[in-house]
């Protein structure tokens, strides 16, 4: 099996179809399609780039269950790792579509979840992002794969203004179990202003473990850092005593060892 067709083998075929149309040739001309505002439009071809396309990844998972302890704070590491896995397959396809366009990396990418009445259990993990092709040669990452942002067109064009370059988009998931309260506890708390260790100690652990996987996936890359890093909660659909911690932001690299970041400039806003 050639290169391409591994790469492209889990796309339907409307996609492959939609995505040889936007590359145009045998007489056709080329037609992109992008989700970027028209200042992000903007920014992305003065920062050198071109968008080639809107790219898509979808997996429809079924989540699994794992029971806990009642009073006991604990990782659900099955579902930590449904979670992680599903998005790596929306991730990945959206690759393989930014990579059929000859696409040098995705800005802008979202990554969504959707649950469906006809699913119990079901969910699924989408990824949507504006791929791009650079005008002065290649930017994919050493393993010749695109690169991935969440970074909007303005952020993107910013950062290389700064002399650094996005590596790809970086994850880390924890689904934690936080131990209910004993009739014991609850009844020595009525009335009281006091801290409760036992939740704060759950929190606290769920988004260390959920940040530092964030951040071993940047080790890996040989990333200097991650920028635009956010941590969401959601316990979809689980149950109040059990959450989602989810951290992502864009790893980066310098595009050059004397690169200068240029003096931040007065803006008078004429809005009112």
């Amino acid at each position: 099996m050639s290169d391409q067709a591994s790469l492209t083998q889990d796309l339907p075929e409307d996609a492959l179809r939609r995505l040889k149309e936007m590359r145009g040739g045998e007489g056709r001309r080329g037609l992109f399609t992008s989700d970027l505002s028209i200042s992000e439009f903007l920014l992305v071809k003065e920062a050198g780039f071109d968008p080639v396309g809107l790219v898509v990844g979808s997996s429809i998972y079924h989540i699994g269950i794992q029971l806990a302890s009642y009073r006991q704070n604990q990782e659900l590491q099955v579902l930590s790792q449904a979670m992680y896995h599903a998005r790596e397959l929306a991730m990945s396809r959206m690759e393989e579509e930014a990579d059929a366009l000859g696409a040098d990396g995705i800005v802008g990418v979202r990554l969504d979840i959707n649950r469906y009445e006809w699913g119990q259990g079901l969910a699924e993990f989408m990824a949507v992002g504006t791929a791009v092709r650079s005008q002065q040669g290649a930017m994919r990452t050493s393993k010749g794969r695109p690169f991935t942002s969440d970074l909007s067109g303005q952020d993107f064009w910013t950062l290389l203004q700064a002399g650094y370059a996005p590596l790809g988009l970086v994850m880390g998931s924890c689904v934690y179990h936080v131990a209910h309260q004993g009739l014991g506890q609850w009844m020595r708390r009525v009335g009281q202003n006091q801290e409760m260790p036992n939740f704060t100690q759950a929190l606290y652990d769920a988004r260390e473990l959920a940040m530092s996987r964030m951040q071993a996936e940047a080790e890996e890359v040989s990333a200097e850092g991650i920028v635009g890093a956010q941590i969401h909660e959601n316990n979809h659909g689980w149950g109040s005593h059990v959450i989602e911690f989810f951290a992502v932001g864009t790893a980066v690299r310098p595009t050059k060892e004397d690169h200068r970041i240029a003096a931040p400039q007065l803006v008078l806003s004429l809005d009112q």
